[in-house]
C-alpha cells in the first residue's frame, strides 16, 4: 500500500526564552538569561512548515504546551489564585517558574517514539510518548504531549498509544531524537536503529565524563520491545561518550536517516564498524541493494563543528519526485559544513540539493530543523483515519502568521515570565489558537 511521511511540527509558543535549563545542551548555556524574540521565533518556524507544505510534503502541527504551566505549580506545593501563585515561585523559586514557563515542547522529536504499520507484528502504528525525565523542564510536558498525540491518531483499528515508560533513571527516554530507520522506501519494512548514551545495569559500560547519557539501553530496548518490532530488523547502537562530552545530547545532532540514507558522523557511535555492518546485513533481508551510509570523516568537519553548525540537524526529505534534499539551518551555509554538504551532493547517493533555513531562535537555545519535527509515517488508509484539524493547509499559513504578530511579544527578558499581565497574554494567545484550528479545549485554563 502507497505510504507518505508526514512532518508534524512543534508550533513556538508565546513564552519562548533563554532559561538555560538544559544540561549538556551548549547553545542553551551559552545563551542563558539573553533577550529572546518569540515573535521571530515562531515566524521562523512557521516559514519552514509553510515551504516544506510548497514542496508537497504533509505538514502537521503540535500546538505549543500551555506556559507558565501553574497546575505543575500547584503540585509543587503553590496555594492561591493564579497572580498569588505566580508571586510566590517568582519571589522564592524563580528556577521552578523559568522550568514551567520553557516553550521547550516545540522540539517535537522529543515528543514520542513512532514505528510505522510496516515494521510492526500487528501491522498497527505503534506510538510511546517520552518520558523526557532527564530534565525537570521537560518531564512536564508528557501528560499533555500524549493528550494531543491520541488526538491525532485516534482510530483504535490502525494506532496502538503505549504509556510513557516508567519515571525512573532506568528508562530514561528521549524519544524519536534517538530513533532512526533504515528502508529502501516509505511504506515497506525497515530496520529501526534506537541510539542509547548508556547502560543503566552495567556499570562497565563507557560514559561520557562532562555530562550525562540522557537516554538509557533499558528504555530504547523498552519501546522496541512493546512496539512489537522483529529482532531482526533492530539495531541498538551506543552514543560515543566524547560525543555526549562535546555537546551532542541527542543522537540527531550527529546522525541522521531517510529512506535508505544514512549520515553519521565518524565519531558518533561506539563499535562503530561492528554496528554498521549489522544494519547492512539486516538491512539486506528485504534489499537486494546495501543502505546508502555516508560518513563524515573528523578532517572533514570536527565535533566541535558538528554541533555548532547543527549538519546532521538537518532534515532529510524525500519529495513527491524521490529525490531528496537538506532542510539545513542556515549557519551550515557561513561553515565549514557547507564543504560537506556540497561534497554530499556531489556524491553517489539519493541527496541532490538543500535549503537553508534561518532558524536561529530555536538553534539559540539548542534545536535544529529535525529538532522542530515529528516525523511520521502512514499508509493511505492510516491517513485518512488521523484528526485533520492537526494538518497545515494553505489557509492555515496566513491565519496562523496573522495570530503570531498579533498575540506574541517581540522580545521577553526572563524577568518578564513573573508578570501575571504575561501569563494572560499567554493563555490569551492559545485559547486563539484552539479556535483557528477548530481543536476545542485542550488546555487546563479553558
Amino acid at each position: 500500500m502507497k505510504s507518505k511521511e508526514l512532518n508534524f511540527d512543534g508550533l513556538i509558543g508565546p513564552t519562548h526564552n533563554f532559561g538555560g535549563l538544559a544540561l549538556g545542551n551548549l547553545p542553551s548555556s551559552k545563551n542563558q538569561y539573553a533577550v529572546s524574540y518569540p515573535k521571530k521565533a515562531a515566524l521562523q518556524g512557521l516559514e519552514k512548515m509553510k515551504q516544506l507544505h510548497l514542496l508537497g510534503i504533509p505538514q502537521g502541527i503540535i500546538p505549543p504546551q500551555e506556559r507558565p504551566y501553574l497546575p505543575a505549580l500547584r503540585k509543587a506545593g503553590y496555594e492561591g489564585d493564579d497572580q498569588q501563585i505566580l508571586e510566590k515561585v517568582a519571589q522564592n523559586d524563580f528556577k521552578l517558574l523559568l522550568q514551567c514557563s520553557s516553550a521547550s515542547s516545540m522540539w517535537t522529536a522529543n515528543a514520542a517514539t513512532i514505528s510505522p504499520s510496516a515494521d510492526t507484528q500487528d501491522r498497527r502504528v505503534h506510538i510511546t510518548p517520552a518520558n523526557l525525565i532527564s530534565q525537570a523542564h521537560r518531564a512536564i510536558e508528557s501528560d499533555q504531549t500524549t493528550k494531543i498525540l491520541k488526538m491525532i491518531f485516534f482510530e483504535r483499528r490502525h494506532f496502538v498509544h503505549h504509556p510513557r515508560l516508567p519515571n525512573h533513571e532506568s528508562l530514561c527516554d528521549e524519544g524519536a531524537a534517538n530513533h532512526m530507520r533504515l528502508t529502501p522506501q516509505a511504506g515497506h519494512q525497515g530496520v529501526e536503529l534506537f541510539v542509547y548514551g548508556r547502560h543503566y545495569e552495567n556499570e562497565q559500560s563507557p560514559m561520557p565524563a562532562k555530562f550525562s547519557a540522557r537516554q538509557t539501553f533499558e528504555a530504547s530496548k523498552a519501546v522496541a520491545l512493546t512496539h512489537q518490532l522483529d529482532e531482526s530488523r533492530l539495531v541498538f547502537l551506543q552514543q560515543n561518550p566524547k560525543a555526549i562530552d562535546a555537546g551532542v545530547f541527542h543522537n540527531d545532532l550527529i546522525a541522521t536517516t531517510n529512506d535508505n540514507f544514512f549520515l553519521y558522523h565518524e565519531e558518533a557511535f561506539l563499535d562503530k564498524e561492528q554496528k554498521m555492518k549489522e544494519i547492512q546485513e539486516k538491512y539486506a533481508q528485504f534489499s537486494s541493494k546495501p543502505a546508502c551510509l555516508i560518513e563524515v570523516k573528523k578532517e572533514m568537519l570536527t565535533m566541535d563543528e558538528a554541533v555548532e553548525s547543527f549538519l546532521f540537524n538537518s532534515q532529510m526529505i524525500t519529495l513527491p519526485d524521490q529525490s531528496m534534499i537538506l532542510i539545513a539551518p542556515l549557519q551550515c551555509e557561513n561553515s565549514r559544513a557547507k564543504e560537506v554538504i556540497n561534497w554530499v551532493i556531489e556524491g553517489d547517493n539519493p541527496v541532490k540539493n538543500v535549503h537553508y533555513f534561518d532558524l536561529q531562535q530555536s538553534m539559540a537555545n539548542g534545536g535544529g530543523p529535525a529538532c522542530l519535527r515529528l516525523r511520521v509515517v502512514l499508509t493511505e488508509e492510516e491517513y485518512y483515519q488521523i484528526h485533520h484539524s492537526f494538518i497545515l493547509e494553505k489557509l492555515h499559513f496566513g491565519l496562523l502568521e496573522e495570530w503570531i504578530k498579533k498575540y506574541f511579544r517581540d522580545e521577553i527578558h526572563v524577568e518578564d515570565l513573573k508578570s501575571y499581565e504575561f501569563l494572560c497574554e499567554s493563555r490569551q494567545a492559545l485559547d486563539k489558537l484552539t479556535q483557528i484550528l477548530n481543536l476545542g479545549s485542550i488546555y487546563s485554563f479553558q
